[in-house]
């Protein structure tokens, strides 16, 4: 028997909307603020949007449940099979003495602390964004910031941080590519749309990394590598989004702003040298009269250094394959069965303003395990291990403490990804979204920070764009504004709720072994996050209705 989502069960908005909140209330208060361990607060939200699901809103029961045990066996792949091998390439290297070669070499290129972020976090981190997304960045660099020397809470929240401008094009723009093929939008005037405002966030969000580390005054030090970092980005990133596709966009501005940066510092290098990885530390530095000496650090030779680096340009070349469609396809072609959910699938339907006439909801899961890009890691992590000179029986051995050190962190991605398809299928999500869309004059604002919220419950922006691009296009029409502005306002949004989505904390806290501290992790980035949210819905509202703004708007 087909069920029909019901967005406002109670007849009054604040009341639905209250309800439909509890579930993510839930698990950041246990998260944020009670201090409750991450798997515990998701399995608490979880719950809470099982009885939320079925009591409020009359989901069956039976669907509810098969809704939330999709949502988990989802979260261990691709989510969990990505962080698993990451994990495992690192304790790989740094059991072998690579990272302590990676520091050195860095070290070579700039010993200041606020360059080394730009180079890896930002610029590097958004390659891994373009090429496979899904948490593939944030832990990369994370854990590459871990072996520099970063504090955990440092490296994750940075990380995190720096990983929001290339997001709505990543996995070589699936999120833009998926909102224009399910909503009807044009590809090329969505790419274009979106690439526009993203321009100035390329530039802006490098500024706002190195603030958030080292305060005003340490980025004003260093203020012209910051503006070549982020203008090596922004430039390639509007002129391809515009004028190409949105398939390289990520990756083609994050090869571009690394090259520049290198060749920058190469004649450029600022005046006080930051060693320290934290704000804390260099100031205690500066009171010891210690700020701005170098640290000492071993010159390898370059073979040596080459080969220390070799399992991370391995996972590029891996990551970078795993992405491109042609070969998803064909590996998708030789192993990838579809297993629809019997009791689920095309037995929910989405009704209108969401949609305009009742849409039957798929729940097909693809176990697409030999294109997952996991599955590029973990033979990236094989290769770099044989060239490390592991054993075949050493590489097990690894593999398996590896999957007991991450035993907590995957049950955490599992029971995350369950309570956020379970509030997709029950309409918890949705009640949320209308929300934001009864604000009249001021929607443009507030659609901005439905992508927001949208990701910041998916952990994805092209799972956000299939949620509510559908309502931007809706609203957008009948309140006389442009549906691709609004369609790219939701991806651009989108991007500023990764850093808070609770699938992007663990993998970070995973990523540098900094377990069960989710909670500082999120009371970290959270500010950041709706800071750069709250900007770009003031931006979305000029470009609808402020000139010279709305010059950049397609029809």
């Amino acid at each position: 028997m087909t069920w029909q989502q019901s967005y406002n069960p109670f007849s009054s908005m604040v009341v639905s909307t209250a309800l439909a909140a509890v579930p993510v209330v839930v698990m950041l208060v246990s998260l944020g603020f009670l201090h409750i361990k991450a798997h515990i607060a998701a399995g608490l939200g979880l719950l809470a949007a099982l009885c939320i699901a079925v009591f409020a809103y009359g989901m069956p029961v039976e669907m509810a449940g098969k809704a939330a045990i999709l949502g988990g066996i989802t979260g261990l792949l691709p989510i969990g099979w990505i962080v698993l091998n990451v994990i495992f390439l690192h304790r790989l290297a740094d059991e072998s003495g690579a990272c302590k070669i990676q520091e050195d070499s860095i070290a070579n290129i700039t010993q200041d602390r606020r360059l080394q972020l730009l180079l890896i976090a930002f610029s590097y981190g958004a390659f891994f964004e373009g090429a496979a997304g899904f948490g593939t960045p944030v832990a990369v660099t994370a854990a590459i910031l871990i072996g520099l020397g970063f504090s955990p809470l440092a490296a994750s929240g940075l990380s995190l941080i720096a990983n929001t401008a290339p997001v709505a094009f990543g996995a070589l723009g699936t999120p833009v590519i998926t909102l224009a093929k399910v909503h009807g939008y044009d590809l090329a005037t969505l790419t274009a749309m979106v690439g526009r405002p993203l321009t100035f966030f390329s530039v802006l969000v490098p500024f706002w990394l190195i603030w958030a580390f080292a305060g005003w005054k340490g980025m004003k030090e260093i203020w012209p590598a910051i503006l070549v970092s982020g203008l090596s980005f922004a430039i390639p990133q509007f002129l391809i989004s515009n004028y190409i596709g949105p398939e390289l966009v990520a990756v083609g501005s994050a090869i571009c702003s690394m090259v520049c940066l290198i060749l920058f510092l190469r004649v450029w290098k600022p005046r006080t040298v930051w060693t320290s990885t934290s704000l804390k530390g260099h100031k205690e530095a500066v009171a010891a009269g210690q700020a701005g000496v170098p640290k000492a650090f071993k010159k390898h030779p370059t073979a040596v250094v080459v080969r220390a680096w070799l399992p991370w340009l391995v996972l590029s070349v891996f990551v970078f394959i795993w992405g491109l469609p042609s070969i998803k396809t064909a590996l998708n072609g030789i192993f990838a069965p579809a297993f629809p959910v019997e009791g689920l699938h095309n037995m929910i339907e989405k009704m209108p303003p969401v949609v305009t006439k009742p849409t039957k909801e798929g729940a097909v899961y693809v176990f697409g395990l030999l294109s997952a890009t996991g599955t590029g890691i973990l033979l990236a992590a094989i290769v770099g291990g044989i060239l490390m000179k592991y054993s075949p029986l050493n590489l097990l051995k690894f593999y398996g403490r590896t999957m007991v050190r991450v035993r907590y962190s995957l049950m955490t991605i599992v029971l995350m990804l369950a309570l956020g398809t379970l509030t997709r299928y029950s309409g918890l999500d949705t009640t949320l979204g209308l929300a934001f869309a009864g604000t009249g004059v001021l929607y443009p604002f507030f659609g901005t920070l439905m992508g927001w919220l949208g990701v910041a419950l998916t952990g994805s922006d092209t799972a956000a764009n299939v949620l509510f691009g559908g309502m931007q296009r809706v609203a957008a029409e009948q309140l006389g504004l442009s549906p691709n502005l609004m369609g790219a306002a939701n991806s651009v949004g989108g991007v500023m709720g990764k850093m808070i989505d609770a699938q992007s904390i663990v993998v970070a806290s995973t990523a540098t072994g900094w377990f069960n501290h989710e909670g500082d992790i999120l009371r970290y980035v959270f500010f950041h996050s709706i800071a750069l949210a709250a900007l770009a819905g003031i931006g979305t509202t000029l470009q609808a209705y402020v000139w010279p703004f709305t010059a950049l708007v397609i029809p």
